[in-house]
């Protein structure tokens, strides 16, 4: 499932194709949104929270809509020029967005609903702050607060969890816990300083977001610390990466360690 840096990168796309057009045409190939025709509305820009895309719209009778995606594991947006052939199974569109300038094809998107802008905390409002928002000082607050208030947590399962804090994936989550220096698979009470892995998470993602790449070492020829590094040498003190699942039962996920850099609690 693509992390909070790469949803961002796909919102950006999206605005310099669609930001200030005029849709010229729509299609939105769910059944509670078939018949609904978005043709002559202004997109506004296309913001995100966490892993949700939220594409504003002002409809041509003025009101303001939000178009609610999420990419989920397989789902991705694609941006050609009208008229171009589509870079993906037409069946597999969800869907479509033209203006005179671009077309944008939602392919295999998780999920799909129209709302009114107003009612956007109603579909991310439970979401816990996003890393690449403005983070402020009340942010900051409410993520350790939530990051803490199960001490007895798998750290790695805390920190996946969106309602925590919104934006982290199997990739930072490794890199982040290298970084902080704690096994992910230990409980929260486990970390020393929580609020500096949050602070050290943050930067991460808007490295990554500036680069297009993770790159939490600094070293384009090896840019990440652990993340799918199993059974080669830390890059730290050569032991050798190990892996393992983090995550709710069900939706459990895999993640990296380095055995010597990060012990177990």
């Amino acid at each position: 499932m693509p992390e909070g840096d790469a949803v961002r990168r796909t919102a950006d796309r999206l605005d310099r194709a669609l930001a200030g057009q005029v849709l010229t045409g729509s299609d939105l190939r769910v059944p509670q949104l078939a018949t609904t025709d978005l043709t002559g509305a202004t997109v506004v820009r296309t913001a995100t929270h966490g892993k949700h895309l939220l594409t504003r719209l002002v409809a041509a009778d003025g009101t303001p809509l939000t178009l609610h995606t999420h990419l989920k594991m397989e789902g991705s947006w694609r941006v050609i020029v009208p008229g171009a052939r589509w870079p993906g199974p037409a069946p597999d569109a969800r869907v479509v967005l033209r203006s005179a300038r671009a077309e944008a094809i939602g392919f295999l998107l998780g999920l799909v609903e129209l709302l009114p802008t107003a009612e956007e905390p109603s579909v991310v409002g439970h979401l816990g702050p996003d890393l690449l928002g403005p983070w402020t000082a009340d942010d900051e607050a409410i993520a350790l607060g939530r990051l803490t208030a199960a001490p007895d947590r798998v750290l790695g399962t805390a920190l996946l969890d969106q309602t925590v804090v919104a934006g982290i994936g199997t990739i930072w989550l490794s890199e982040v816990c290298f970084v902080q220096g704690v096994h992910p698979q230990s409980p929260v009470a486990a970390v020393t300083d929580p609020l500096r892995l949050l602070r050290r998470a943050r930067p991460m993602l808007r490295a990554a977001l500036e680069h297009g790449r993770p790159l939490t070492t600094g070293d384009r020829r090896n840019p990440v610390w652990v993340y799918r590094r199993q059974r080669q040498p830390c890059l730290r003190c050569r032991t050798t990466i190990e892996t393992g699942p983090v995550g709710a039962p069900g939706r459990q996920r895999t993640t990296y360690w380095c055995p010597r850099c990060q012990p177990a609690a």
